[in-house]
């Protein structure tokens, strides 16, 4: 009876399970699943648990199980609860960093780690940095504390000690030396920062071989969700977990491998096949998400990659609607095109969350906001912030509000220090207190001497120098002078997130082209006063029906009714910075197929001919994504009317297609086919600036891109 009822648990669960996610769930040992986009992955994962449990091949506690999120591990405890009689609370189910964290703990002596280590995270480990840096009096100038931390957790996750970094000059020997002096310091300190985790818990197992075979033995079966995200360590961590008699059962889909700026290796796909003698991934395609003709773009887009194991996806749910292409004549008229359908698609009953927004940068967000602010339609930045309210914004914004106000406190507190030029804790409590004696602001009493700091007398010297620079200028100039000389460009360039923060901070300068365009004013108060306006209190609450907004990064592992996709142009989508890197493009083209895959019903597509690039228009070609979805897929719709900032940023009219900037202001169209003397044949790629300022982009199929200045490019038309 007892084994008819075990019988009977089996059946139930493969009951339900398509013929693919079947042969998945019940494969012998190790296997490879090849897990398309919507195609129940994580079913599959938490049934393959259920299974093995139930069919009696593993204990719970023989098993261990790696996601990449402490959320996903924890909705596989949920779900296995459901399927299991058992206690879950025991498992080694968990993130990669948090069962080596695990491991550690269990065998800190052995580790070289006290009981009780302690882990820093990024700001714990970058003060540990600096205070390492100023212990060995450093010049932070040069080796800089957040360039010094990258350096560090670079080799880490590459696996490398310092005694292992090969180092070519005198700079980056010196860097090495810093990464040893700070093993030193974390040793001592009996600390271990995010990426020593996962390097240790290799360095354990790798020298210790009973260790290893105990836990070889002990995990008859690891099982590894999203493996296309794995890096090149944690790869070799869960070899050196794997035992002769154990199974690896990987899950992953190498077309949504997007993360190799956190070091993803999207080979190990094909390394893990040919380490375990597999002749091929069990594939799932059947999509239980979108419409096919969604999947049949996002299937047409991929094939252009070569390197990669090879599926499509399908479905049986009908075709759906064609996929909507919108060619905008600039930025906001973007924008004011997706609040316009937005509202439609409300007026035909669908929630706003219903809705979502995709982006290749986070900087591209602002004009969406805006619209959407400017139409009082709910919305929220997901995985992020609202534009006005990301932290490199409001520097900046300090900057500007001590401009507008030198006695603003709190504007003067937020930046007195920032980016660090030694103005410390001590010394702010003597300016406050000499403030508050003498009855005035912290700003008075450090142009009074409050005290003799060096950073602060040159703080005092900074923002004087800024006002007498500005005085005068247009609003957007005063923005782009206040962004370049405050140092928060250098101050970001060596961040992990510099290049986004960046893009940040120049897009506030088209905020500025924009609301001078719409307001009819240059007023540096009356701006402020808009930043204001739109910052983070108009956010939608977490419970609230409302737009979401969100990077295509963002967007992984989400679905909606409605997608936007924006931004589809050359340079941006894909992005430029990827065209030079090795596997660039093909990551990019994955970015494509993921943001595609996203939506379930309804798609958009949407291109600007201009779009304002640090305060200048820029002239771009359609996306190649674009053109590599059959045309058959997709309807194609009109523009409408420019938006004010572009109008007088460019001095385009009504924006009728057939007389667009590029066809009145310059000699070729874009795309068009041009010959230059010295480099030979190219295309028209696009333009930026006015007047005699006014370049033109040729991209030459044997050298790449190159800028003319307008009036001496001697280009001829073929």
């Amino acid at each position: 009876m007892q084994a008819h009822s075990a019988s009977s648990h089996v059946q139930d669960l493969l009951a339900g399970l398509n013929p693919e996610q079947k042969a998945a769930v019940t494969a012998p040992g190790s296997a490879l699943v090849l897990a398309g986009a919507g195609s129940g992955k994580t079913r599959v994962l938490t049934t393959r648990i259920a299974w093995l449990v139930s069919t009696g091949q593993v204990s719970p506690m023989g098993l261990l199980a790696v996601t990449f999120t402490n959320k996903a591990a924890r909705e596989m405890l949920t779900r296995l609860s459901a399927l299991l009689p058992i206690n879950t609370r025991g498992m080694w189910v968990g993130t990669f960093h948090g069962l080596c964290n695990r491991l550690l703990r269990t065998h800190h002596r052995e580790a070289g780690l006290p009981q009780l280590f302690q882990i820093l995270d990024g700001q714990d480990q970058l003060a540990a940095v600096k205070r390492l840096l100023k212990a060995l009096n450093v010049d932070t100038e040069r080796y800089e504390p957040r360039r010094v931390q990258a350096f560090i957790n670079a080799n880490k996750e590459a696996g490398l000690r310092a005694a292992d970094v090969e180092a070519h000059d005198p700079f980056s020997r010196r860097l090495v030396e810093l990464y040893a002096e700070y093993d030193a310091q974390c040793q001592r300190e009996g600390v271990a920062d995010f990426a020593e985790l996962l390097l240790r818990a290799h360095e354990l197992l790798a020298r210790n071989a009973l260790l290893r075979e105990h836990y070889q033995t002990r995990f008859r079966h690891i099982l590894v969700d999203e493996f296309q995200d794995t890096s090149r360590l944690q790869y070799r961590w869960l070899k050196l977990l794997k035992g002769p008699e154990s199974a690896l059962f990987a899950v992953g889909d190498d077309d949504q491998s997007i993360y190799a700026f956190r070091g993803a290796n999207v080979g190990n796909m094909g390394e893990l096949l040919r380490d375990l003698g597999l002749a091929a991934p069990i594939k799932l395609t059947r999509n239980y998400r979108s419409l096919s003709t969604i999947l049949d773009a996002a299937n047409a887009v991929i094939a252009h990659n070569r390197n990669r194991l090879g599926k499509d996806l399908w479905t049986e749910a009908g075709a759906g609607e064609p996929i909507r292409h919108y060619e905008a004549l600039d930025d906001g008229e973007e924008a004011r095109f997706v609040v316009e359908e937005a509202q439609q698609l409300r007026r035909d009953g669908r929630d706003w969350g219903d809705l979502a927004v995709l982006y290749r940068a986070n900087a591209q967000s602002r004009a969406i906001e805006h619209a959407l602010f400017s139409a009082g339609i709910p919305y929220r930045v997901h995985g992020g912030q609202r534009f006005f309210e990301r932290a490199e914004i409001k520097h900046a914004l300090a900057y500007l509000r001590l401009l507008a106000n030198p006695e603003d406190d709190g504007a003067f507190l937020r930046v007195v220090n920032f980016p660090a030029r030694g103005v410390g804790a001590r010394t702010l409590e003597a300016l406050d207190a000499a403030a508050r004696q003498g009855g005035m602001s912290l700003w008075q009493a450090a142009c009074a001497g409050g005290t003799k700091n060096k950073g602060l007398a040159g703080f005092v010297q900074l923002i004087e120098g800024l006002r007498a620079e500005v005085a005068g200028l247009p609003l957007a100039e005063t923005v782009e002078v206040v962004v370049d000389r405050s140092g928060l460009i250098g101050h970001y360039t060596h961040e992990r997130d510099g290049e986004d923060r960046i893009e940040n901070l120049r897009e506030l300068t088209n905020a500025a082209i924009a609301f001078a365009a719409e307001s009819d004013t240059q007023d540096l108060a009356a701006f402020l006063a808009h930043a204001a306006l739109e910052a983070g209190e108009h956010e939608a609450e977490a419970h609230q029906d409302a737009v979401q907004l969100m990077t295509v990064h963002a967007a992984k592992g989400l679905e909606f009714h409605t997608v936007f996709i924006t931004g589809l142009e050359e340079g941006l989508f894909p992005h430029e910075n990827a065209l030079t890197e090795t596997d660039g493009l093909e990551e990019e083209r994955r970015l494509m197929y993921v943001a595609i895959t996203r939506a379930r019903k309804r798609l958009y597509l949407t291109h600007a001919q201009v779009r304002m690039l640090h305060g200048q228009p820029r002239y771009g070609l359609p996306s190649r994504f674009l053109e590599e979805i059959p045309a058959g897929l997709i309807q194609s719709l009109r523009m409408h009317k420019p938006s004010a900032a572009t109008m007088r940023a460019t001095g385009s009219g009504s924006g009728a297609r057939a007389t667009g900037p590029a066809a009145v202001r310059f000699p070729f169209a874009i795309g068009s086919r041009v010959v230059h003397a010295r480099y030979g044949e190219g295309v028209v790629a696009g333009y930026q600036g006015q007047g005699a300022e006014a370049e033109i982009r040729v991209s030459f199929p044997r050298i790449g891109d190159k800028w003319f200045i307008l009036e001496y490019a001697h280009l001829t038309a073929c």
